[in-house]
């Protein structure tokens, strides 16, 4: 009669790396598929600060662009529809943020014109979006 050999039962030592690795690299194409739409879509060089404001939620963004174009969250947007195009999207124009993000070659008195409507149409929280200073545009400054 043949005889069964039994093996000793041995504890698994060594965790198995490779599905971990699968879904990091599938977070990372996410990442990396999803972070260029957070921004908005209009193309300017946002001034550089040390201090910098992060956009987490739901948001109202005027972009003035090098051309001094002004737009609302992606749409051309006469300056001076401007505050009833956005108070039209608000709930609650005394407390939801406005952010602005402004070319940092537009001159200072088309930013002081858009915040102006802004502030004449009853828009209280304005915001400032700026890039981080890097180490490379630290140098130029």
């Amino acid at each position: 009669m043949p005889q069964i050999t039994r093996q000793a039962g041995s504890s698994l030592s060594e965790i198995n790396m490779v599905p971990f690795i699968d879904v990091m690299l599938v977070l990372l194409v996410i990442f990396m598929i999803t972070a260029p739409v957070l921004q908005s879509g209009i193309q300017v060089d946002l001034p550089k600060t040390r201090t910098v404001k992060q956009i987490n939620h739901a948001r109202i963004v005027v972009t003035i662009n090098r051309a001094q174009r002004v737009y609302l969250n992606d749409k051309p947007v006469n300056i001076h529809e401007l505050g009833a195009d956005i108070k039209a999207e608000m709930t609650d124009p005394a407390r939801q943020p406005v952010y602005v993000r402004c070319d940092e070659r537009v001159p200072f008195g088309s930013f002081a014109t858009v915040t102006s409507e802004l502030e004449r149409s009853g828009i209280k929280n304005i915001s400032v979006v700026t890039e981080p200073i890097t180490e490379r545009a630290r140098s130029r400054y």
